[in-house]
């Protein structure tokens, strides 16, 4: 089945998390309704003399009680969550493994960051404890295209297999060249989305140094904002062609309706409003749809100073009059910055919100602020009709790549 422009059409049959909120969909889920935090104290290294000391770590995570691949169990951190992430998603997507159609599936899985704990872990031996090598697969565990390639052995993936690499917007790109890719026919079927393991004691080094990050929490739009949390883990969609999942008879979760891309080709860190504004445009062109259409936005809103104004500058340059009745939340105020698997992770909360006609809130919120003057569903989730949501996702570099999800066609 073609939309009106001859494209196929693609929905989503699977998905799967790792999460400070939970190490599954269900828990996932449950956590964002409750308004719960995954944000914590590290507890995961010695923090030594860091004065940024809180993350959202997977702490539930144990790769012998999710993982049964041997390859896997062998790999970083980064490619443990990924396997684990696409696991359930393809579990519940129901598809036969190893895939049957193997050349018209395409594993596209990415990593902003790639395998730093091995990459530590190296250098610690190396000028630390003054070995001499470094484990024999640290070559391996390191390079940010492990996991989609562990994915692809796993479940017998002969089709185009790739890691995306753009910061915060690596798992939207990812799933975005899916989408492409199945609506113009290239395969039937894909797993997309990314994988970050970024919170250990050299990266929170390198993170606190851009000053960016909150010692206290992530309270995203609200006036006493004064940083984002980093996070771990990984979100994974399993992708079809609506025909083909209908053949086999599979539980069609919703409807991939458009992607958006751009980039600011401006700065390195600010960002600029055209960029994440015509990403959105170019989503909603893609998806048929006008802005008054769009129920629920899951934004990047990453709780600093810039990027949350400017994000609702975008928002209101987009959709107008609409946008004041727009709920709007940020769901890393709960799970924290997953970086490159933040898109991943909220693309399933967007399908989740569909499915229960619940907008999850923006937890922390304290103050309003006039620069971010929106609905952002403060503090408490809210039951409402919700059809189509957007998810946007804006990267260091100016990098923008932005989801607008359907309900599952009838």
């Amino acid at each position: 089945m073609t939309n009106s422009n001859g494209f196929k059409r693609v929905v989503v049959t699977g998905t799967g998390v790792v999460t400070s909120l939970g190490s599954s969909v269900d828990q996932f889920w449950d956590g964002l309704k409750s308004g719960a935090c995954g944000i914590d104290q590290i507890a995961g290294f010695d923090t030594q003399d860091l004065y940024i000391t809180i993350a959202g770590e997977c702490s539930d995570f144990e790769p012998r009680e999710r993982l049964s691949s041997k390859l896997l169990l062998l790999a970083d951190r980064y490619s443990q969550f990924a396997g684990a992430a696409a696991a359930e998603a393809i579990e519940q997507s129901g598809l036969e493994v190893p895939f049957v159609d193997s050349d018209r599936a395409a594993s596209i899985v990415g990593s902003g960051a790639g395998g730093l704990n091995t990459l530590e872990k190296a250098y610690y031996d190396l000028f630390a404890l003054k070995k001499k090598a470094t484990h024999p697969l640290t070559l391996l565990r390191t390079i940010g295209s492990s996991a989609c390639a562990h994915i692809g052995i796993e479940y017998g993936i002969k089709g185009p297999t790739f890691g995306t690499v753009s910061a915060c917007a690596t798992a939207s790109h990812a799933i975005g060249l899916v989408f492409d890719m199945i609506r113009r026919g290239s395969i039937d079927l894909g797993v997309a989305g990314a994988s970050e393991a970024v919170v250990n004691y050299g990266s929170m080094r390198a993170w606190q140094a851009m000053r960016v990050l909150s010692p206290e929490g992530c309270f995203p739009f609200s006036k006493t904002r004064n940083g984002t949390v980093l996070a771990e883990g990984a979100g994974i969609l399993v992708m079809e062609e609506l025909e083909y999942a209908r053949a086999r008879g599979a539980k069609i979760l919703a409807e991939v309706k458009g992607f958006g891309m751009t980039s600011d080709a401006a700065d390195m860190v600010n960002p600029d409003v055209e960029g994440p504004s015509k990403a959105m445009k170019f989503a909603l062109d893609a998806a048929e749809l006008i802005p008054g259409d769009i129920n629920y936005l899951n934004a990047h809103g990453t709780a600093t100073t810039v990027n949350d104004a400017n994000e609702t500058d975008a928002i209101k340059r987009v959709f107008g009059d609409a946008a004041g009745s727009l709920a709007i939340s940020s769901t890393k105020s709960m799970h924290g910055h997953l970086l490159g698997a933040g898109g991943g992770v909220e693309a399933v909360a967007c399908i989740k919100a569909m499915e229960d006609n619940f907008a999850p809130a923006t937890i922390g919120y304290a103050e309003p602020d006039p620069d971010c003057d929106l609905d952002y569903v403060p503090n408490a989730g809210r039951e409402m009709e919700i059809n189509y949501t957007m998810s946007n996702s804006f990267a260091f570099g100016g990098l923008n790549a932005v989801l607008v999800f359907g309900r599952p066609p009838e």
